[in-house]
């Protein structure tokens, strides 16, 4: 009985690793189609027959992004939307271009750790470990620099140079999804209540309206 409990304990974190990325594709690719209406985990497979070049390929990663914004900066991702190819592949990139003392504000990937490389300028670049220690990793990156933002934690970027700086971030899976902390605490829909966040944040509620009128 021991021995059976251990095989399905053994099982169970087996699949819990397996499953904690996206999966392994089955068949050479699977590129997306987009005018599917099945709805499925991911992407419906075009038919391979009708499959091309451009179906694994995107152009523009080499345009500057617009960062005239509050956060003064932009994020251009390439994922299995922009590259229909990418779709089962469990990659991604972005390239983020950051004004002057621009930020990537604070935000997660709930499916994906990110590498992120240095191609112009200086970052201030951190992340936080979780609860209960928050320990605050930080370090500033110049060109040519690579790092590593774990899977899930909140995680930054600060441009600290008086240039635009640039980086080019790999994304272990095709949808990494993102979470801006402060667009999902004070720009749901609908709001968070006013005295949750207050008690949360230790701070008056006006407070709070205020910072949910800016998103």
């Amino acid at each position: 009985m021991a021995s059976q409990f251990l095989l399905l304990a053994f099982l169970a974190i087996t699949c819990a690793i397996a499953s904690a990325s996206d999966p392994s594709s089955l068949q050479d690719f699977c590129v997306a189609d987009s005018k599917a209406s099945v709805l499925v985990n991911g992407f419906v497979c075009k038919d391979s027959k009708l499959v091309d070049a451009n179906d694994f390929f995107f152009s523009g990663l080499h345009l500057a992004g617009n960062t005239s914004n509050a956060v003064g900066s932009r994020v251009t991702p390439v994922n299995a939307v922009q590259i229909p190819g990418l779709n089962t592949l469990g990659i991604s990139i972005v390239r983020i271009d950051y004004a002057p003392w621009g930020i990537n504000p604070p935000h997660t990937h709930p499916r994906a750790t990110e590498v992120l490389t240095v191609l112009e300028g200086s970052l201030k670049v951190g992340f936080v470990t979780s609860n209960p220690e928050n320990h605050l990793i930080t370090k500033v990156l110049r060109k040519g620099d690579v790092f590593v933002f774990p899977v899930g934690l909140v995680h930054f970027q600060q441009n600290v140079g008086y240039g635009n700086a640039v980086a080019i971030a790999a994304l272990n899976s095709q949808n990494p999804g993102v979470i801006t902390v402060a667009n999902a605490v004070f720009g749901s829909k609908p709001d968070i209540s006013a005295d949750v966040l207050a008690k949360a944040f230790q701070v008056d509620k006006n407070r709070v309206y205020n910072f949910q009128s800016k998103f």
